[in-house]
Order: structure tokens, then sequence, then C-alpha cells
């Protein structure tokens, strides 16, 4: 059976680019290991040509009423609305992930459309009056310019949509560039602020590789650059970006813990741990990786874990499974790999995800959910983010050893902590060192009023993606101190009357 491959290119100024790609590389449907696409890879100077038209936008569209945006992004939320199966079918088909995560995905990212609507209210400033005889001072904020957004695979719509409509709201433009793993949805959405009524060049897309990305963190016109995906290169954008005078807000990798206190409700637990883990194959940046049991409770944890892992079903997205592939055969191989070095550790290996059915393609990007327990914190699969469907549960005997543990971690993106007392998990909240929380919530993605961002290696920068700080990022401030003077006293004669 052939698959036919589509060829997939930048959009720019709201049409697809006409011009001959010298590199390309290939989009794989991870179901079946076929390649469905041929993606055109950015020059550098195909960059230079995506930021010069999104330059020039930038101009009109920061000069629009804000009544006029807010209507564009009221009609952007609706398209989104409307097309959300359409563009989960796009992320299912190159990510891989089940279609009921990649509708959920759109839907989180619906939040902070509607966030960006309320615009006239979040870009308000302040007014005082009389700071001195007949001197005002106020404060406005106004767009960047051109801003860049780097998104990674793993949320190849919603990640944009944190950050690109509220830079757009703000009055910049943007140039999207995408994971070239599953690069499709971000056409898609970038059609769909056309269809809403965006001018063209407002918002752009422009494919690539290690070469766009230098070239966006260097461009005299990119004024600010967002960015998630592994520290190592969350690092290099931020020095990168800042070095050339860009505002950067670069989100890093995690290595996200879940403590067990012994009062918790172990079903709860057990359930949470199970979607926290193995939701989205482990492929995002909030999943639950190391379970902290504080003991007596590890082993009744351990196997009800066990006992739900046993139900969930591996395989295409399109099936109604719990659990889809590997974005790559790379990445399988990669997280493979780190079970093989957990065994090799002496850690426990409760349920083996390289020994499974699998109900999609023989070629297919396979591996499904594997539990570690008995994990010690200097084995790799404890200290590295294995970004895949692998928990590892770690035995500690207190509430102390196991925040200890959490707070020596390099990452602080996000936590969770699971108890029936209210003082425990109060305590916990105050003194843990990570950006965000959850108590008896495994994943505590806050919503998109809220700013979302965490501590440590897995924040380069000051500011969170979207909420306050999103607006603030994407503006700058400016405050204006002004005397008019009054006609009847020295000033020019206006026609007004005077007084003695």
């Amino acid at each position: 059976m052939s698959t036919e491959i589509k060829r997939i290119t930048h959009l720019v100024g709201g049409s697809y680019w006409t011009g001959v790609a010298e590199r390309t590389s290939k989009v794989y449907n991870p179901a079946t290991g076929a390649v469905t696409g041929e993606l055109d890879l950015a020059s550098a100077a195909t960059v230079d040509e995506v930021v010069k038209v999104a330059h020039e936008a930038s101009r009109g569209w920061a000069q629009t009423s804000l009544s006029k945006r807010t209507q564009v992004l009221f009609a952007f939320r609706e398209l989104v609305s409307q097309r959300r199966e359409q563009i989960a079918a796009l992320i299912t088909a190159e990510h891989g992930k089940v279609l009921s995560d990649a509708v959920g995905e759109v839907t989180r990212g619906l939040e902070v459309i509607e966030f960006a609507c309320g615009i006239p209210h979040l870009l308000k400033g302040g007014y005082s009056e009389g700071v001195s005889t007949k001197v005002d001072v106020y404060s406005i904020r106004q767009p960047l310019g051109v801003s860049a957004v780097i998104s990674p695979f793993n949320f190849p719509a919603m990640v944009p949509m944190w950050f690109v409509p509220i830079a757009v709201a703000c009055g910049n433009s943007v140039v999207i560039k995408p994971s070239e793993k599953d690069p499709s949805a971000a056409n898609a959405m970038a059609e769909l602020w056309k269809e809403a009524g965006l001018p063209d060049g407002v918002v752009n897309v422009v494919h690539g590789d290690k070469e766009a990305v230098d070239r966006l963190l260097e461009h005299p016109d990119i004024k600010s650059v967002s960015f998630v995906g592994s520290t190592p290169i969350a690092k290099y954008v931020y020095e990168t970006g800042t070095k050339n005078g860009k505002r950067v807000q670069a989100l890093g990798g995690a290595k996200n813990h879940m403590v067990v206190l012994p009062d918790a409700d172990l079903d709860l637990a057990a359930d949470a741990a199970v979607n926290a883990g193995f939701g989205s194959a482990g492929e995002r940046c909030m999943a639950i990786s190391a379970l902290v049991a504080v003991e007596p409770i590890a082993d009744e944890l351990v196997g009800k874990i066990k006992e739900r892992m046993a139900t969930l079903r591996t395989g295409d997205g399109t099936r109604g499974c719990d659990m889809g592939p590997l974005v790559t055969g790379e990445h399988r191989d990669k997280v493979a790999g780190y079970v093989a070095a957990g065994v090799d550790a002496g850690a426990e290996l409760v349920v083996d995800g390289r020994d499974g059915e699998f109900d999609g393609g023989d070629d297919g990007f396979w591996l499904g959910p594997t539990l570690f327990d008995k994990v010690t914190p200097e084995m790799s699969i404890y200290t590295d983010e294995i970004f895949g469907p692998v928990l590892s549960v770690v035995r500690l005997p207190s509430y102390d050893a196991a925040l200890d543990l959490v707070n020596s971690n390099p990452y602080g993106n996000g936590t969770a902590i699971f108890t029936n007392d209210g003082g425990a998990a109060r305590r916990f909240q105050n003194e843990v060192e990570v950006g965000m929380v959850g108590i008896n919530v495994p994943i505590p993605v806050p919503m998109a009023y809220y700013s979302f961002g965490g501590w440590k290696n897995s924040l380069f920068g000051d500011s969170h993606a979207h909420g306050t700080e999103g607006v603030h990022f994407f503006t700058r401030g400016k405050v204006v101190t002004s005397r008019w003077l009054d006609p009847s006293h020295g000033g020019l004669n206006l026609g007004f009357p005077t007084h003695d």
C-alpha cells in the first residue's frame, strides 16, 4: 500500500512559499513508520525573507486598534474550536499521540486564545494625576515588533498557542519555527489566522533545523524569542538570543516528582501515576517520571499501578488506544536504551514495555508503558529526562527525605504531592523548590490566566509563558510625564476666555 508523500513548506505573508529548498527532511507517521511528508528546511536567506515580511507587517498591525485586534482573536478562537478535530488528526498523524490526547492539546491551547481575547483590559496602564503642579504621569505598554516562537514536537499546536495569540493581541507579528518532526499543525493554525481576518504577514511559519534557529536568534529585526525544549538547547537559545540583544523566555526540561505520603488515597495516587506517567507516551514536560513512595506504602502502591498498567492498550492513535507510539524510531531506541540501563543498574523492572503487543503497524515506533521499582538517585533512569513512558519508583523513609530529593534535583518544572493531610500539603507547597505544584493533582498545568513555567534548569529568562507575565513579555513599558499649561496663565491664546 503506497502512501502519498506531501510537500510541507513555509507559510509567508499569507501564502505558501514557492521557492526551491536546498535541503529537506522526512516526516513520518509513527504508528506505521511510513514517510508521509517531505519538509522544506529553510536556509538563513529564507529566514531573512520571512522576517522581512513579518517586520513590514508588524508596523501596520501595531497601529491597529484594540477593538479590531480583539475581533480577529474572537474569530480565530471560533475557527480553532470548530476545527479542533481536524487539527488533532494532524497531530496524531505526525506525533503519534492518541486522538483524545490531541484534542485535549488543542483545547488547552484554546484557553490561551480566550485569555488573549481580553487584551484591552490586560494592556491598561496606570494614571496619576497631579504628581506636581499641573503635571500628570501615566504608563502605557507597546508591542515589541517581530517575535519568534520556536516550538517542540511534543505539543505542536498547544505550545505555539501559549505564545502566538498573546504576541498578536499585543500588536506584534510572529515567526513560528515548529519542530521538524510534526510541522503540519503549525501550518494549519496559521491558515486559520488568515481566515480569521489577520493581515497577511502578521503570523508566518518557517520550517528548519539549527540553521534556521541560529538565524532567528541573530536576526536584528527579531525582538523576542519564545522557546520550549530540552534544557541544553534552552540554555543555548537563551545565551545566544540575549547576546544578540533579544528578550528571551526559554523553557527547558524536567524531572517531575510525585510524592505519595502514607496517608494518601492509594487508588487515587495509582490512577494519577498511570495517567501522568504514560499519557502522550510520556513525551511531555509535565509528565511524572519519578514517583517517590514514602514508606510503608510502596509495595501496595506499586501493585496497584501494575494492575492498572495491565489494562492499557498501546497502538495507533486513531484506534481508540490508551497510548500511542513514540515520535521517531530514533527516540524509541533511545528510550529503550534507558530501560536496558535501568536493568543493568539493578533497578527492579516490574513492567517491561519492550515486550508488548501493539495495535499498529509492524514498523511503528513502539514501546509500551514501563515501570521500575527500587530506583536509586544515582541511576540514569532517575537522573536523566527520558521523555518516554518510563515511570521510576523511589522508596524513601520520610517526608523530609522526599522533600530533600525533590529540592536537590537540578530541574524545577512541576511536582505533586498526594496526601490527606492539609498541613503536610501546605508545608510542601511552601518548601518545595519547583515552579508548579499539584496537591492531589498529578499534572499541575495552570490555567491560561496564570503563567506556566518552572525554576532552576527548567527555565532560562525572567518571564513564564502566558498569563500576565506573557503580556508583559510581548510588550515594552513606557512612562509619560506631561504638563499642560492653562491657556489663561501664560499659555497660547487659543480663544479661551481669560480672567483677571
